[in-house]
């Protein structure tokens, strides 16, 4: 491939990621029987809320909590396309509780700050859930693109999420991140706007590098990827998981023939593909 082809091809990329994060926002059609709590803070600033979405009823219920994308520099936490299938399917019809978290984006914080504010998110959903109904030991963390990039560091590195006063959680969905291993990505050739977002120092490319950061303890983690994309969201997704597993860890990979958009909007809807994650998602809750 040419290297005009290939700066065409980044930029196409580029433009879709900032296009499915800035989805025209509306308060989310909420299916019959589930109630939302909008903007409960987790801290000071505006972009530090989250919205809690209930079920009819819950009793010890699982809780996920959701990381909107948007390259690091856009994007919200009630874009439809971020919550509306997710909360059909897990919330309408399991009966989960659903957190879709707000963060503060570049340049107000850049991505080790984005993961700070997730990990206080998630310990502040951890002493709530309670109050909703939830299980404060059932709680499952997901993320896309930049989104799941931020979940795939702080389950990689648990120490993170423990120095915002998070506690363990059982596991994390990464919904097609291609920022899994930074350290490489920097050192080639790479989509321009990564420079605006990690700068030029390889040490701090290290500190919110999932794979530079991974550690023994690393929560299991399910990679989905986009066969589409053009930039090895897969390819990485193995290498990623090769590194869980020789750690000790538990990591699988979920090839998707669909959009990097297509990997957020679809999930929740009925077919193989929402199975495939609920079935991950399953199988880390206790047995009762």
């Amino acid at each position: 491939m040419t290297r005009l082809a290939t700066h065409a091809r980044h930029a196409g990329l580029v433009a879709t990621l900032l296009l499915s994060a800035t989805t025209a926002l509306a308060a989310p059609a909420l299916p019959e029987g589930v109630r939302r709590m909008a903007d409960l803070p987790y801290g000071q600033e505006e972009r530090q809320r989250m919205d809690v979405y209930l079920p009819a009823q819950a009793a010890g219920a699982p809780v996920i909590v959701m990381v909107h994308g948007g390259a690091w520099m856009v994007g919200n936490k009630a874009m439809p396309n971020v919550v509306d299938n997710k909360v059909a399917w897990w919330v309408r019809q399991k009966g989960y509780i659903f957190v879709s978290v707000g963060y503060r984006l570049m340049p107000q914080a850049d991505p080790l700050l984005q993961a700070r504010d997730v990990a206080t998110a998630l310990a502040r959903a951890q002493g709530l859930a309670a109050s909703w109904g939830g299980d404060p030991a059932k709680f499952i963390l997901m993320g896309h693109s930049a989104g799941a990039h931020l979940a795939a560091l702080l389950a990689a590195s648990p120490a993170l999420a423990r120095e915002a006063g998070a506690k363990p959680w059982l596991g994390t969905v990464a919904l097609d991140s291609a920022a899994l291993d930074l350290e490489r990505i920097m050192n080639a050739r790479h989509m321009r706007f990564y420079d605006r977002v990690f700068g030029a120092d390889p040490a701090y490319w290290r500190s919110v590098s999932p794979s530079s950061v991974l550690a023994p303890d690393a929560t299991p983690m399910l990679l989905v990827c986009s066969t589409q994309r053009a930039d090895g969201s897969c390819a990485q997704s193995r290498d990623f998981a090769d590194r869980v597993t020789a750690k000790g860890g538990r990591a699988g990979v979920l090839p998707q023939d669909l959009t990097h958009e297509q990997v957020n909007t679809t999930l929740g809807l009925p077919g193989a593909y929402t199975e495939a994650v609920d079935a991950f998602i399953a199988g880390l809750l206790p047995r009762r």
